[in-house]
């Protein structure tokens, strides 16, 4: 039968190692396509009305249609930020010099703390009591506790702190790829140093960034546990995940929580698809290094 099996997949042009991929395909279609499909279904299912009255009414409703522009204030400029700030640190840390182990521990540390670990250090430092306010008003820089919890920056400040060391990672491993001799041949041709990052480094680098921008935009954009612990729920960083939380198992719609969730795919889809578009206009050739 083995035989037989390998003789009909031979015929038809089929290597017998694609076979490995069925595990694979089954895990994609019962974890993901499957859930998807429900998802979607479940959303054109509302208790009252039509197949699309749940996004009508979604679309209709301030407080809820609100939540996607409170999603994108959070998850971009968190993934801005935490893609641009690895790269000068990745450019620094991708050579060989004594130390550089501890201080890329050091960096990716706040990866194994979690998001309520995180929450708890932020509300202890920067709350009222905490220490931070305490400096300021110790050296009478202000005269009241400066507002950094319970609303959007609170939320900011915990989607860069658990987000960095994701971005930092990928960047360093795009920048390692990058073969350094390029630089010094542009050195020897009369190149500053400003101006072989500009038209050496960031060009082989921009399609990697895009694709960390990507990942971490996605990270950010699930901003439940954050929005709930270090951020104002009800009003300023009502997240299109708390939207669907509060319709699930408050309300009990699930139909709408399932609409919201619909609609958070849709937005992440569309922003990816765009930076891709963008990624692709870009050069994606060799790095003619260890990445290549």
């Amino acid at each position: 039968m083995t035989t037989g099996l390998r003789h009909r997949l031979a015929e038809r042009g089929v290597d017998r190692v694609l076979l490995l991929l069925v595990p694979a395909v089954l895990t994609l279609v019962l974890l993901f396509l499957y859930p998807m499909l429900y998802g979607v279904g479940l959303s054109l299912q509302p208790r009252t009305g039509g197949l699309l009255d749940n996004y009508r009414a979604f679309f209709a409703d301030p407080y809820q249609s609100g939540t996607i522009g409170k999603t994108m204030r959070l998850a971009l400029p968190a993934a801005l930020i935490n893609v641009g700030a690895s790269v000068p640190i990745a450019y620094r840390l991708r050579g060989r010099f004594r130390g550089r182990r501890l201080l890329t521990a050091i960096l990716v540390l706040p990866v194994t703390l979690g998001t309520v670990l995180v929450a708890d250090g932020l509300l202890r430092y920067l709350g009222p009591k905490g220490w931070f306010n305490r400096v300021l008003m110790g050296i009478g820089l202000v005269h009241e506790p400066v507002r950094l919890i319970y609303n959007y920056w609170g939320v900011l400040f915990s989607l860069v702190i658990t987000g960095f060391p994701f971005a930092f990672l990928l960047v360093l491993s795009y920048m390692s790829g990058i073969d350094p001799t390029l630089e010094r041949a542009a050195a020897t041709l009369g190149a500053g140093p400003w101006e072989r990052v500009r038209r050496i480094t960031l060009p082989l680098l921009a399609p990697g960034l895009a694709t960390t921008f990507v990942l971490a935009f996605v990270l950010a954009f699930s901003v439940f546990p954050s929005a709930n612990l270090v951020g104002e729920p009800a009003n300023e960083t009502r997240v299109m995940a708390i939207a669907a939380y509060d319709a699930a198992f408050e309300k009990y719609d699930y139909s709408m929580a399932s609409t919201i969730a619909v609609l958070m795919g849709v937005f992440e889809l569309v922003v990816i698809a765009l930076v891709l578009l963008w990624r692709g206009r870009l050069y994606t050739g060799s790095t003619g290094g260890k990445g290549a």
